[in-house]
């Protein structure tokens, strides 16, 4: 870690472990609310988790990948939905660093910020005097309910006015409308819901155009020489979430195991699940892909810490290969939680067995764009077969 008087790993993994009894009470408010209770917002933000990807001038600690992974990960053990919420935030304080450090100062004046972000270029502008006048809609903008800013993308012209390009912008939360639309079955805590801008005023100096973006030329000049801060947006943008897959896996098997005891195998002569031969195979492949997980997981956050320390540059190979384990991380993630579902019985279906909401969140991050496995395999094979990538989020 490169943040000044940051808390080491061990400590950050211990403040994170503290807060899983917490998360875990709160659980079934939030499934009946469709958002995170206020007492985990504010133990999060008091607890200095959410300081991970601040910028080290505003009391951040600029943690490097691999803390964040596992940080994220005990908290997925408690809640996938507070999880991802927390890597929402964590993404959004980065991409936030992103910006003129005139505007940083304005976003982190608020010790406790928490700054939403969606990555998909819904919305129109038009060129007006001095920026931006921007309208159009977000959807799954998950923590919007507990933020005070949200980073969007949108369709703007081109600087000869010939063409139309996307420019990332910041807008406070208090000039957006929120619709209250966030009835799933899956990462229901989250609160993903629509936002909408009504001829939102932009300033110039709070938009970056995506071409800039792709290409690490960031607007900030103090996070210039940051290992953190100067690392390409989407593989670090994307980190975030393999710790909530990684740690939906681990809870699975923890849930399992936790059960087991005094299970029996209905309608069988098993008076105790663990005699089975069965359970014997099933525990062990859950367990090994769950380990195989962790080490695409790993690779991905190696990459950006080694590549980040070291100043490198990331070849069209590095970014596809980093899609590659990405898909493979979070398809590996569920094969493990459904086999450890599968080998829980009937009564697992219940409410109060944490594994039925695992299983259900887990398959929610895999239908997610970003870690679709499908999507993932593609991009990186295309590039395998000597083809373009046919898409410009790498």
């Amino acid at each position: 870690m490169s943040g000044h008087n940051a808390p080491s790993p061990e400590q950050l993994l211990e403040v994170a472990t503290e807060l899983v009894p917490l998360i875990r009470s709160k659980t079934e408010w939030s499934d009946e609310n469709r958002r995170l209770h206020e007492d985990v917002v504010g133990a999060l933000a008091e607890s200095g988790i959410l300081k991970l990807r601040r910028p080290a001038r505003y009391g951040g600690y600029e943690t490097n990948t691999r803390t964040m992974l596992e940080v994220i990960a005990t908290i997925a053990i408690g809640d996938g939905s507070t999880a991802w919420n927390t890597s929402t935030w964590l993404i959004g304080s980065w991409m936030a660093g992103m910006f003129p450090d005139h505007v940083q100062d304005e976003v982190f004046s608020d010790p406790t910020v928490r700054i939403c972000v969606v990555l998909s270029p819904t919305a129109m502008a038009t060129a007006v005097d001095g920026g931006l006048m921007v309208n159009g809609s977000w959807h799954f903008m998950s923590g919007a309910h507990h933020s005070q800013w949200q980073v969007v993308i949108t369709m703007a012209p081109t600087p000869d006015g010939a063409d139309m390009w996307p420019v990332m912008a910041l807008v406070p939360m208090s000039e957006l409308e929120i619709v209250d639309d966030w009835h799933t079955n899956a990462m229901v805590g989250t609160g993903s819901v629509t936002t909408v801008a009504n001829n939102v005023f932009v300033p110039q100096d709070r938009t970056i155009p995506m071409a800039a973006v792709l290409q690490n030329a960031y607007a900030s000049e103090r996070n210039a020489d940051s290992a953190v801060f100067t690392q390409p947006m989407l593989p670090t943008g994307a980190s975030g979430f393999i710790g909530v897959a990684v740690g939906l896996a681990r809870a699975a098997r923890d849930e399992f195991f936790q059960r087991l005891p005094g299970r029996k195998i209905t309608y069988t002569d098993y008076e105790r699940q663990s005699d089975a031969p069965l359970t014997h195979l099933q525990v062990a492949e859950a367990s090994l892909k769950l380990d195989e997980a962790e080490y695409h997981a790993y690779r991905i956050a190696g990459m950006l810490d080694d590549k980040g320390a070291g100043r490198e540059q990331w070849k069209m190979e590095d970014r596809t290969l980093y899609r590659g384990h990405f898909g493979r991380m979070a398809l590996l993630a569920k094969e493990s939680v459904d086999i450890f579902a599968t080998a829980s019985g009937g009564s697992s279906i219940y409410r109060k067995v944490p594994i039925q909401r695992i299983q259900a969140d887990i398959h929610a991050l895999n239908l997610h764009a970003l870690m679709h496995p499908n999507t993932n395999f593609e991009v990186y094979g295309r590039v395998l077969c000597g083809l373009e990538p046919n898409t410009m989020y790498l």
